[in-house]
């Protein structure tokens, strides 16, 4: 399963189980600059108490701090081709309602000779938040796109009460690229996973000539973006 570490990803491997998918490993895609999860910005340890929490290994997919899309296919093939060799033969990932978005991946699998699987593919996104909250996750937000949030909203509980104040252009999941959250515990995890709240920090990011993957999620020239970096 391709894992973020967010609230969809959770839900996915939620329904997941529930749909009978046997997932049995996590992939994440990881900054090697700043050994951060790639947008997100979530430390390596969080991510690996994650999978230790769900009994789940946990493999990578390795990038540089701006990879082109020659790059990031060139290694996420590689990656595939071991996995595939490993004897998955299955990936599952978490999108709602992109089209394209779900299009590429597929392509990309077909080429190793995997198949996609979407759990969550074209369930309402508020309806899918309140269920997060129903069955007892817990996550924070840890990144916003200031073209869509201010900075009050990153570092927030992701709750009944940040849904209220998000802004009615706001899709409820940020399936957009809005925002993107950490999962800390809920009915997957065998134990919490331990943080403390660090800084909130801006930075820009050029957006590339293709914007394909979750990786690439910035939608103009120079977005900016606010984190709250959590501290294992």
């Amino acid at each position: 399963m391709n894992w973020s570490g967010g609230k969809d990803s959770a839900l996915c491997l939620h329904h997941a189980k529930q749909q009978g998918i046997p997932v049995s490993a996590l992939l994440t895609s990881f900054n090697t600059a700043t050994d951060r999860v790639s947008m997100h910005g979530i430390r390596r340890n969080l991510l690996q108490q994650q999978a230790v929490s769900f009994g789940l290994p946990l493999h990578t997919l390795e990038l540089l701090e701006s990879p082109g899309m020659e790059a990031y296919e060139g290694a996420i093939r590689n990656v595939h081709q071991s996995l595939q060799a490993e004897g998955y033969t299955d990936a599952v990932y978490g999108d709602i309602f992109l089209e394209d978005l779900k299009a590429y991946r597929e392509g990309l699998l077909a080429k190793d000779g995997l198949n996609a699987v979407f759990p969550l593919w074209q369930r309402d996104s508020k309806t899918l938040l309140q269920e997060f909250f129903l069955l007892g996750f817990k996550a924070m937000v840890v990144c916003v796109n200031d073209q869509h949030l201010d900075k009050s909203f990153c570092g927030r509980l992701l709750d009944e009460a940040f849904l209220a104040d998000l802004p009615p252009d706001v899709d409820p999941c940020g399936e957009n690229g809005e925002y993107h959250s950490f999962v800390f515990d809920g009915p997957l995890f065998s134990n919490p996973v331990p943080f403390v709240k660090g800084d909130l920090v801006f930075k820009e990011y050029a957006a590339p000539k293709e914007n394909k993957t979750e990786c690439f999620t910035t939608p103009k020239p120079k977005a900016g973006f606010y984190f709250c970096d959590l501290l294992p």
